[in-house]
């Protein structure tokens, strides 16, 4: 009996030993850097002009055995670049000597670096008034201009015009983590970052949050967060500082970022942004990405420059020539409205689920509203039953003011619209027509009230749109508006301004906007925007209190 005790206890033993030993980490394979090479390319060097053209530009590519990233010092400030490459620009005039520190990392954080000197000449001095601009007093602080619409956008490669394929209405992108970041362009050519400016009020807290490209923002480092679209949102990110610089490639005033520090939306390329305009306070930029895909545009406001005057419509009209206040219970005004019925093509062009009709059950004016009412009911075919009134035939306009006060129907998969066609669509077809879209709702995206404008230029998935988010929409009224001039037009809820559309060609493909529209109201179920219908929906109701058409 002891013998096997023995036995078991040396047998247990073993097995102690052999997990202890299982269980001893597995540190990894320190490697240092070797063989650190710098490429240094002085940007239009030649044996003529040995220390480059004057923009005082330089690219720098580093390379090491074993290396996992880089850094290049100068000036004191860092900056990191996983892959060797960096460029800076010079701004001090004349040929001058700067010094730069290259730094190798490899795994388990071994080192290897480089002192690199390079001469380099600079012709272009920065205008006084841009660098007060810039600079003021030494702290002048830069954001975003997120109150303005087409604060940020995009447009084709070498386009002049302003977010000319996409625009941001006021606002927009408050969930992205932009706005709240801010921009210091120190006297000394330094520059900060600061990643959320709202942390810092009770001390300084460099934690934040960036908006940016899928696939360029990863130039920063690895992240987890889910793509939206095309956009990475609230991308984690400390404040940082690089620096910056000034030059004029042809002409054009361009603020230069090192290494890879940025504006608004992370976009990569060269970190340049080129001054589109300017004025005192404010100045419009724009840069090409790294994939070079777009110009991307940002305005770009000082913290110091007061409370901007809120937008206000080109022209006011006032004059009261069309309005259905719905006093009269019963059917609606038949002087005032006709009914389109059915399913339409294929669902009305968006694959609706809806059949419309006129019937008590669906349209009906009592208690001084018209009401619209969706339904889950099996009719001819569908299986939900809404209506759709309009004005055509009837009354059409061009130019003056649309103001109708609605409560907005709920439920995942309702989709209620005011909105306006081209009173020529049958003979040109749509979108030659024209679209506005006063208000769209998505029961999906509760609260949140879109406009958009299709035309021959941008139609379907429109990129002339804009939204707000609007409490209560579904429990309380509010009044949806659309100004509409020769030259621009306004959508405004409860009579704020969130989105205006002002082509700068106003052609027949971006502006058919000249002749007449008639008025159309509906609720419409699922389809290409409505989305999946809640399978619990019943029935919901658009209530609207009245219509008025000013000129």
């Amino acid at each position: 009996m002891n013998f096997f005790q023995n036995i078991s206890f040396v047998f247990l033993t073993l097995l102690m030993f052999i997990s202890c030993q299982e269980k001893e980490p597995i540190l990894p394979t320190i490697l240092e850097p070797t063989n650190l090479v710098v490429d240094v390319e002085i940007v239009g060097a030649d044996a003529a002009n040995p220390f480059g053209d004057g923009s005082g530009v330089v690219n720098f590519t580093a390379f090491a055995d074993n290396a996992i990233s880089y850094q290049f010092i100068n000036n004191n400030v860092t900056t990191v670049a996983p892959n060797g490459e960096a460029s800076y620009s010079f701004s001090t005039t004349g040929v001058n000597t700067y010094t730069i520190m290259v730094i190798a990392t490899g795994a388990g954080g071994i080192t290897n670096s480089q002192l690199i000197e390079v001469e380099v000449f600079a012709s272009y001095e920065a205008p006084e008034d841009l660098l007060q601009m810039l600079v003021a007093d030494g702290s002048r602080t830069w954001r975003i201009k997120s109150e303005a619409n087409g604060h940020f956008g995009l447009g084709p490669v070498g386009g002049n015009i302003p977010t000319e394929w996409y625009g941001a209405a006021a606002n927009e992108k408050s969930a992205t983590g932009m706005y709240d970041d801010r921009y210091i362009f120190n006297a000394d050519g330094s520059f900060t970052f600061i990643t959320n400016s709202v942390n810092d009020a009770n001390g300084v807290d460099p934690s934040g949050t960036v908006f940016g490209r899928v696939n360029l923002i990863n130039e920063l480092g690895a992240h987890n967060e889910t793509p939206n679209g095309a956009d990475i949102e609230n991308y984690p990110l400390n404040d940082f500082t690089s620096q910056w610089s000034l030059s004029a490639p042809d002409g054009l005033e361009t603020l230069t970022l090192s290494g890879t520090a940025f504006l608004g939306y992370y976009t990569g390329g060269n970190h340049q942004y080129q001054i589109f305009s300017r004025s005192a306070n404010e100045m419009v930029l724009r840069t090409v990405d790294g994939n070079t895909e777009f110009t991307w545009w940002f305005i770009l406001i000082a913290d110091d420059a007061g409370t901007p005057e809120p937008p206000t419509v080109d022209v006011t009209y006032s004059n009261l020539i069309w309005s259905d206040e719905f006093d009269t219970n019963g059917a609606p005004n038949a002087a005032n409205w006709t009914y389109d019925i059915g399913t339409g093509t294929n669902g009305w062009g968006n694959n609706e689920s809806q059949y419309y009709t006129n019937r008590a059950d669906n349209v009906i004016v009592e208690d001084g509203m018209l009401k619209i009412i969706a339904k889950q009911e099996n009719f001819s075919g569908s299986s939900y039953t809404s209506a759709r009134l309009k004005t055509q035939g009837l009354f059409d306009f061009t130019y003056g003011r649309v103001d109708i006060r609605a409560k907005l129907p709920e439920g995942g998969g309702t989709w209620p619209a005011l909105w306006m066609l081209g009173s020529n669509f049958e003979t040109v077809s749509w979108p030659a027509c024209g679209e506005l879209d006063i208000m769209e709702h998505v029961g999906n995206n509760q609260n949140v009230v879109q406009a958009a404008i299709h035309t021959p230029s941008s139609f379907g998935n429109t990129t002339n749109k804009g939204e707000v988010t609007v409490s209560n929409v579904s429990s309380e009224f509010h009044v949806y508006s659309i100004n509409w001039s020769a030259n621009e037009i306004s959508f405004l809820v409860d009579d704020e301004i969130y989105y205006t559309y002002n082509p700068a060609t106003k052609d027949s493909q971006t502006w058919p906007f000249n002749a007449d529209q008639f008025l159309i109201m509906n609720i419409a179920m699922g389809g290409n925007l409505g989305g999946a219908i809640d399978s619990a929906f019943s029935q919901s109701t658009m209530e609207i209190d009245y219509v008025r058409v000013y000129q």
